[in-house]
């Protein structure tokens, strides 16, 4: 298989793909596209690989798969420990990473993630902090239920799709303890960054 991924320091649709496919454990190479290039650049350089013109997108002998979640349930048939073995627990772990997927389109337009950004406070909107509130109870509800240390107990694709907001929160100066977290959602965003996955592709992003 074959995984193209956009600038790395940017492309969060990337990184929640690339993070499954790592814990998947099945064998992937990489194809790097250089985003926001002039003169319509990068589309002319996504163009040969992806049906919708947007990166991420997998490319198998099955044919190309567009859509950072599309990929990441094709990739759980072939490796289904990405989704929790539990029914109850697979079902919450879906729904999260739909509403993270459709959602939060006020976080994702103030906050976009630069992992080469200086960490500060920015003054956010009351849309974004709809959004972060909403954010911290998903969390707080999830671990609670399933008792962490991850959304529905071990490490699923769930977390993939969260782990872009956790670098947000970090560069942009949002304190879940700001927003009703009695300490659990906050533990949970830092955790998400400490993992392996994610500091490999971090390294990558800064070089």
């Amino acid at each position: 298989m074959e995984l193209v991924i956009g600038t790395k320091k940017w492309s969060t649709w990337s990184l929640r793909p690339w993070l499954a496919a790592k814990r998947s454990g099945l064998s992937f190479t990489e194809t790097l596209i250089d985003l926001r290039q002039a003169d319509g650049g990068t589309a002319l350089a996504i163009r040969p690989h992806s049906p919708s013109g947007l990166v991420p997108v997998l490319k198998t002998d099955d044919g190309a798969i567009w859509d950072s979640l599309a990929i990441c349930e094709y990739l759980a048939e072939k490796a289904p420990h990405l989704w929790p073995a539990d029914p109850v627990a697979r079902a919450f772990a879906r729904a999260a990473a739909c509403e993270m997927h459709s959602g939060f389109s006020s976080l994702r337009g103030e906050c976009p993630m630069d992992l080469t950004a200086q960490p500060h406070v920015a003054e956010l909107s009351a849309a974004t902090h709809k959004d972060i509130r909403r954010i911290v109870a998903l969390w707080n509800s999830l671990l609670n239920r399933f008792g962490g240390p991850f959304l529905a107990g071990e490490w699923s694709i769930a977390d993939a799709f969260f782990t872009p907001v956790a670098t947000r929160f970090r560069t942009y100066g949002v304190h879940p303890s700001d927003f009703g977290d009695p300490g659990a959602a906050g533990a949970y965003a830092e955790r998400l960054l400490e993992q392996p996955e994610f500091l490999e592709w971090e390294r990558a992003a800064l070089v």
